[in-house]
Formats: C-alpha cells, structure tokens, sequence
C-alpha cells in the first residue's frame, strides 16, 4: 500500500501541459526578447512562485479603475462594526412603507440595541430565504448567523435623514458566506431609501450587482494571482496568472 501510494504521488508531482503541441520549444531567452503578443511552448523548471499561501493569492479587483486590493479580514469588518455599534439607531427612521422595523436590547453587560430593517414586498415580508435586511447594531456573530438564514443583508448604520452604509473597508453586502465589497475611490454611496425601487419589482430577485448600482457602489471583484518564475538554461521567465 506504501509503494502505491508514493507511485500516485510521484505521477501528481508530474504536470503534462498539452496545449500548443504543433509548435517547437523555443527557448526563454527568445521570449524575453520578443514583442508581444506571441504564442510560444515552453519547456522550464520552476523557481519560484507567490505568494506561498493559496489563501493570499485571492485579491480584490476593480474594472473601472483596475486597482487591486487585499481582502480585508475578519478583524477590520469587527471593528468597523463595533465603531457603528455605537451610533444609536433614529427611530424616526422605523418601519416606512417599504420595511419593517424591529428592535431589542441584547443581555450582555453592555445591553447593546439590535436594530432589523426587514425590507418588504408587495407591503408583505417575504420567506426568510427571499428577504433582504438591514441592520444596525450588530457584531460580527450575529451578522454571520442571520446572514445563513436570510438571502441577504446590509450593514448600516442611521443618520438624521436615512439610514446608510458604513465604511467601505467593509463589505456593504453578505449573501451566505459570501462578502461584496465596493470600491473606496469609485463609488458614491446613496441612501439605502434607493434600494426602495428594487423592492418594489415584480419578483425583486436582489443580485449583487443590482444592489450595487442602486447604491452608487462599483462592484469589486475577486480575483486570483499568482507570479511564477521559470527558468531554463538560457534565462530566467517571470509568469503572471490573473482569473475572475
């Protein structure tokens, strides 16, 4: 069993590249000399590459400005929600004519306020699962447990006129395990009363990119990137591998 296994190891350590089999190799230092674009077969060791943790491959990428960004961990959107936690929530802003309001009062020792917009259809509140919220108040657990039950949720936060998203080092969207963010010089956030037109659609199906044009938010993309150096015996290649 020993011996199988290490034989299943060495044939993955093996990659076979298929494509461009009706050309030649050409050697490296022929490429770098060359102007692009040209299709080349190659045939190279490799060096190096990075980053060396798959997780830090994953960037934040915006199409109109094509700046690349990390992705902000799980302590940045703490803070940030900590920060607005403080901010209490305008009752003059509860239950309009496009959501419902609810509010309650936590049982730790700080007794913090939770405040759900539950944005509603046809002046009804939809399934769980069809329901987009709003919500202010709320620390990082709780936005993790009512966005698995919820399509789709909003961080915000109340201002005098309207309710608002927070920063944009925060994700201004959760659907399930996934964050959206926008990006910081592109976009021009508006009021989340903006948001009272995508209710009112016939079937409001609340894609992404919908919301973030209500909400003047251009969209950032996740994209992956990898730099590879490849060499042979005559120089030295550096790859670069950018996917959506």
């Amino acid at each position: 069993d020993l011996e199988l296994h290490l034989q299943r190891c060495q044939q993955l350590s093996v990659t076979v590249l298929t494509d461009h089999q009706d050309l030649s190799n050409t050697e490296l230092k022929t490429v770098t000399n060359s102007t692009a674009p040209q299709q080349y077969r190659i045939r190279a060791k490799l060096r190096t590459y990075k980053p060396q943790k798959l997780h830090q491959s994953v960037k934040l990428h915006c199409s109109k400005c094509k700046s690349l960004q990390e992705v902000p961990d799980r302590d940045d959107f703490d803070f940030i929600l900590r920060g607005s936690a403080g901010t209490a929530s305008n009752p003059e802003l509860h239950s309009t004519s496009w959501y419902e309001s609810v509010t309650w009062t936590t049982q730790d020792q700080r007794q913090r306020e939770i405040t759900i917009h539950f944005v509603k259809h046809d002046e009804m509140l939809q399934h769980p699962e069809d329901t987009l919220l709003m919500v202010e108040g709320g620390t990082l657990k709780e936005i993790w447990k009512l966005s698995k039950r919820f399509k789709c949720l909003i961080p915000v936060r109340s201002t005098e006129d309207d309710l608002e998203l927070l920063d944009l080092s925060a994700p201004f969207l959760l659907q399930g395990n996934v964050k959206y963010y926008g990006c910081k010089q592109c976009s021009t956030p508006k009021p989340m009363k903006n948001l009272s037109s995508l209710a009112a659609e016939q079937q409001p199906s609340w894609e992404p990119t919908e919301i973030a044009q209500v909400l003047g938010i251009e969209l950032l993309q996740y994209v992956f990137i990898m730099k590879f150096t490849l060499v042979d015996e005559t120089g030295a290649l550096n790859a670069y591998l950018f996917d959506y």
